[in-house]
This record gives structure tokens, C-alpha cells and sequence, in this order.
């Protein structure tokens, strides 16, 4: 009796992992389709009043500049720069004094020549669906461009579509496939966490707050 128990709980085991690896799988694939609204062609790339830069850590452990957050900024300022935007919300982690990323990036794109007034601080970004859903909720957008990376883009706007937002994304450039290798395997569990987090929970932001005009 207790062998064919221990079979059966075997069983569903192995049954509950090949589930889990089909649902990450389709869940991979069905984001990934959204890399048709995105491009790294700043001319494929419809103007809009205001966009959004995903935040990221400047710095890596070791003291190394991160350069996902490196092209990103990159990527903002050549889209402020080319008339496609005339405002930038800057959203990430404000999680202690030394650690800010909205001030970080707001910092280094007036040094790429973005006036300071057209760069909005939203220090709540702490994950993406906080930084897209704040993007319509607090900043009152409902249409823009997103900016980040491709395989990061295509989630912002997965997350956006379904919250009624109207994204396409400009890609920055991406990293090599040796220095993103774990970037890129953290993203297949994201990109599965997101469709249950948008599908499944409806989950929101973890702040919201009043209305800010941009």
C-alpha cells in the first residue's frame, strides 16, 4: 500500500514539474509576441507626449558599471534628443538614501543634454507592473514609449495592454549573451510571474498616491 502511494505522490510530482516548465514556457512565448510593438530604430518610432525609462542599479557588486542601466540612459536621452518625446518619467527603487535609482538616472541624462524639467521622478518603480500601472494611475498616461531593453520591453507592455495602456518600446542595446546570462535566466521566471500576476491576480502597485500632472 505505502509503495503505491509513494508511486503516486511520485507521479504527481512529475506531473506538477512538466506543468510548471509548459505553463513557463507558453507564458515565455506569449510575452515575447509583444516584441513586435518594440524596435531599436529611433525611426520606426512614433512620437509621443511623455515615455518611460524602466530603472536598473547603475553599479554592480564588484563596483563595475551595470551596463543595462548604461544603455538605457543611452537609448532615453537618443529618444528625448530626436523629438520623439517631450517628457520622460524616470521609475525605479528608492529603497534608502544611497540607493535611488530615479535620481541616478535623472542625473546622468541632463548630462546627455535632457532639460531638467522634462524629466519626472517616479520613485515608487519597484518592480515593472508598479512602474507601468503608476504610469497611467499617478502620471495620468494612457500612450507612450517604454525604454528599455528588448526581452524587458516586451514585458512592460504585456503588463500595459492589459492595464489599458497604449506602449510600444524603443530598445536599448542589448548585453552580450556571457555578461546578461543571468539577467536572462531571472527573465524567464519574470516573464511567467507576470502572466500570473496580470491574469491570475490582478495585482497592483504597492504604492499608488494622488495624481501628479506631467
Amino acid at each position: 500500500m505505502m509503495k503505491k502511494l509513494r508511486k503516486h505522490i511520485a507521479s504527481c510530482g512529475i506531473a506538477f514539474v512538466l506543468l510548471l516548465i509548459i505553463s513557463m514556457i507558453a507564458a515565455n512565448i506569449r510575452i515575447g509576441s509583444y516584441a513586435r510593438y518594440t524596435s531599436d530604430r529611433i525611426s520606426e518610432i512614433q512620437p509621443v507626449y511623455c515615455a518611460i525609462l524602466l530603472g536598473t542599479s547603475k553599479w554592480l557588486k564588484g563596483g563595475r558599471l551595470n551596463l543595462y542601466y548604461q544603455y538605457r540612459i543611452i537609448a532615453a536621452a537618443e529618444l528625448y534628443n530626436s523629438g520623439k518625446c517631450k517628457k520622460i518619467i524616470v521609475s525605479g527603487d528608492n529603497r534608502t538614501v544611497q540607493y535611488n535609482e530615479p535620481i541616478t538616472m535623472k542625473r546622468d541624462l541632463v548630462k546627455l543634454g535632457v532639460e531638467r524639467d522634462d524629466i519626472v521622478c517616479d520613485y515608487a518603480g519597484l518592480r515593472t507592473l508598479d512602474s507601468i500601472i503608476r504610469f497611467k494611475e499617478i502620471f495620468g498616461q494612457e500612450k507612450g514609449i517604454v525604454i528599455s531593453q528588448e526581452f524587458h520591453n516586451t514585458r512592460a507592455i504585456y503588463i500595459g495592454m492589459a492595464y489599458g495602456i497604449e506602449l510600444s518600446g524603443y530598445n536599448a542595446c542589448d548585453v552580450d549573451v556571457y555578461g546578461g546570462f543571468r539577467t536572462r535566466i531571472r527573465e524567464v521566471l519574470s516573464k511567467f510571474m507576470c502572466v500570473i500576476d496580470v491574469e491570475v491576480l490582478r495585482t497592483e502597485p504597492k504604492h499608488l498616491g494622488n495624481k501628479i500632472t506631467i
